[in-house]
């Protein structure tokens, strides 16, 4: 059972500690203040209204929902922006994809496509085998809708690109449903959000050495 929201600031918690909290963002919420006066709503301001001090360690699209680790303090920030930097923090995300993707046996494939920044369109990201920087994801299949044509699937970046796990299911020909970035109408048209979440997120704690491990589920 997920809990519940924090008083007065819609936000969620998986883990609170003295040294950093894991919340759940959810989706169409911008993880920090954008540009004008109507973004400024956002995971970190809320997450501080709550817990004064409270700090950005990474990011996920505003479309996106799920698992996000914050610090309380700059050490705990700085620790925990290395262990993300040398991949020591594991991710996996939920989605569903348009159209048929995988066997029934949740063997796990590779999509390793180099992305790069489409500059004309910022900020959308392209394949590009040229000029982009490699890029790994994992997937596995879950579940398939057959009537909807649809697939349920388990991702792991191992590297951390801008709309990484978006781009790379577009380039394959599977796209997840509800993007208005990569999707074409008939997925966009499946759902009214992007329909990604981060699920999974595994680290050493800073401070005290031990394993966290959190699950929270989708809601789709």
């Amino acid at each position: 059972m997920n809990p519940p929201e924090a008083a007065d600031t819609g936000v969620q918690a998986a883990h609170v500690d003295a040294d950093l909290l894991v919340l759940h963002k959810p989706p169409g919420l911008l993880c920090v203040p954008g540009r004008g006066p109507d973004k400024q709503d956002c995971l970190s301001a809320r997450a501080q209204q709550r817990w004064p001090g409270a700090l950005i360690v990474h990011r996920l699209d505003q479309a996106t929902s799920g698992l996000v680790l914050m610090a309380r303090h700059p050490d705990a920030q700085r620790r925990l922006s290395h262990a993300f930097a040398e991949r020591q923090v594991h991710k996996r995300y939920q989605a569903v994809v348009q159209g048929q993707l995988g066997g029934d046996d949740s063997a796990w494939h590779d999509i390793d496509l180099p992305i790069a920044a489409d500059w004309a369109r910022r900020p959308l990201r392209v394949i590009d085998h040229a000029l982009g920087k490699p890029s790994l994801t994992r997937w596995r299949a879950l579940a398939h809708d057959t009537a909807a044509r649809t697939t349920r699937i388990e991702l792991e970046p191992v590297t951390g690109r801008t709309h990484q796990l978006r781009v790379h299911l577009a380039a394959i020909g599977h796209p997840i449903v509800g993007d208005a970035l990569y999707a074409d109408a008939a997925a966009q048209a499946k759902a009214p959000r992007l329909l990604l979440h981060a699920s999974h997120l595994a680290f050493t704690h800073p401070v005290t050495g031990e394993l966290i491990t959190l699950e929270w589920a989708a809601d789709f």
